[in-house]
């Protein structure tokens, strides 16, 4: 593991809290596990300044199946420092804000090492927060202003789309459970958290309950290089991603219960290939990309009007154009509950499904060389039929703090890598989450 983000962190932690450790540092019914360093926090909150320093590591375990059918384990953590930059009590700017975030990504994939085939066009990941390089990056770096009494806002600089479009929230272990998912199956064009873009959003709130937006991302594949992680000037951009959501928020709505339905669409400007020829020697390209998806979260229960308990029901989908995406649908469900024991009102158990669907005219064009190939499937480069992939997951998110949370999961992969041929999958996983 690295140690330049972590060391960072911790000791700006440990060196402004010294005067709270014993007012506040680990405090257990306290928000932030260095306490309020000793009331500087407050205070520069107070003055516009918030900070936000957090740690989430997920463990996955290969209990049966996969490709490599063993037993063994992966390790990915992520570590954000960030601060959020109150303009209107700084300087004097009204209804401002600039926002600073540095990421730092380590560990390795027990999907990509052991139960996908590596030849495989991939599929989910059954631990979320790996991906993007062990590397540390420059993940928000945006000024935020907001017009006519928040009616209407912009956010301009380094964002990442995911950040706006698609968002649900979620404590899933499972890519395909979390959010962003469009980012999910189309992550050449649609870049979700750790990686940001040069962007700028707009969004207007009709009402206090609707919303429109619309993002202009601009499309660079020198974001992803780890070289590039503090670059915020290189070359090679190759078109523009625009994606547009409309978002209906119901603060009273099923059982008088808060709700999230959002419909989106996205277009890309950048060339991609055409996979309608089936035959990658064909080099045959479009000019453009284009997709719709859809997020549903609604609580639908409480308990003795408590309305932060309950169980709640979501569903995310995604439809890409069937000539250049290599997944071409996509569909998830599941239900979570917040406080099943009077004891544990702020735990939370979740289950939740995922479908995926390779296109087939991806399929056959990413096969289309196999003919060639000396030794058939066992030759360097074969490259296996793909159709479906199927995700569960069941998780138990315990809150020991309000700065510490520990998460237990059980995974099972269908057909992972969306490869028929290899055998299903159980995982079991832990994702660690702590805020400083």
């Amino acid at each position: 593991m690295k140690k330049g983000l972590c060391c960072t962190l911790a000791l700006m932690g440990m060196g402004l809290s010294s005067q709270g450790w014993a007012a506040g540092a680990f405090d257990p019914d306290g928000d932030f596990m260095f306490g309020d360093w000793g009331g500087a926090r407050t205070r520069l909150a107070d003055q516009g300044v918030n900070f936000r320093f957090e740690y989430i590591s997920e463990m996955a375990y290969s209990v049966d199946g996969g490709f490599r059918d063993k037993h063994t384990g992966r390790y990915a953590d992520q570590w954000t420092a960030g601060a959020n930059f109150d303009l209107d009590k700084l300087f004097g700017v009204p209804n401002a804000q600039f926002q600073f975030t540095l990421t730092d990504r380590n560990g390795e994939s027990l999907t990509n090492d052991v139960i996908n085939n590596p030849n495989s066009v991939g599929g989910s990941s059954s631990q979320e927060v790996y991906g993007r390089g062990s590397v540390t990056r420059i993940t928000q770096m945006w000024y935020g202003q907001t017009y006519m009494d928040d009616t209407f806002e912009i956010k301009a600089g380094r964002v990442p789309v995911g950040d706006d479009f698609a968002v649900i929230d979620s404590n899933f272990q499972n890519l395909y459970l979390g959010s962003g998912e469009p980012g999910n199956q189309n992550g050449g064009i649609w870049y979700n958290w750790p990686i940001s873009q040069w962007a700028l959003v707009g969004k207007w709130n009709i009402t206090n309950e609707q919303y429109a937006q619309i993002g202009f991302f601009n499309l660079n594949e020198s974001n992803l290089d780890r070289d590039h992680g503090l670059d915020l000037k290189h070359s090679g951009t190759s078109g523009t991603l625009i994606p547009i959501e409309y978002g209906f928020e119901p603060e009273h709505g099923i059982n008088g219960l808060p709700g999230h339905y959002k419909l989106g669409y996205y277009y890309s400007s950048a060339d991609a290939d055409d996979y309608s020829s089936r035959d990658d020697a064909s080099n045959a390209q479009k000019s453009h990309r284009y997709g719709l998806y859809y997020v549903i979260d609604q609580q639908v229960t409480s308990h003795d009007n408590d309305r932060d308990r309950g169980l709640g029901v979501f569903s995310m989908g995604t439809w890409n154009d069937g000539d250049t995406a290599t997944f071409d649908r996509y569909l998830s469900a599941g239900v979570t509950y917040t406080g099943p024991f009077d004891s544990r009102a702020q735990d939370e158990v979740g289950f939740g499904l995922a479908y995926a669907h390779v296109n087939d005219d991806y399929d056959a064009w990413s096969r289309s060389g196999n003919a060639a190939l000396i030794g058939g499937s066992s030759a360097p480069g074969y490259v296996p039929r793909q159709g479906e992939e199927y995700n569960a997951e069941v998780y138990y998110s315990l809150q020991a703090t309000p700065w510490m949370s520990f998460r237990p999961n059980l995974q099972y992969v269908r057909h992972p890598g969306a490869d028929s041929d290899v055998d299903s999958a159980w995982i079991a996983g832990l994702s660690v989450l702590a805020t400083f």
